[in-house]
């Protein structure tokens, strides 16, 4: 919240947006709004129910990746940018 309260100072856009998997923790939801309401921004966040949670989009992936037999060699190295 420091960090976004700095960006909006130099910016001066009053228009934020919570969004992605963090949008989905209620402590964070509650500063956001406590925030907007003090300093006048406007404030947008996904309804709760479309706040997806990342370790669940991964599961249900390696799920249907596991039933049609596509396995990664045990010598691949994890990355965050896939290359194909």
């Amino acid at each position: 919240m420091r960090k976004l309260k700095k960006a909006v100072a130099a910016t001066k856009i009053h228009r934020v947006c919570l969004a992605g998997g963090v949008s989905a923790n209620s402590g964070l939801r509650a500063a956001m709004k406590a925030a907007g309401a003090k300093h006048g921004w406007k404030v947008h966040m996904p309804d709760f129910a479309y706040c997806t949670d990342n370790a669940g989009m991964i599961a249900i992936t390696a799920h249907y990746k596991y039933l049609q037999q596509q396995f990664a060699d045990l010598t691949s190295t994890p990355t965050a940018r896939a290359s194909w």
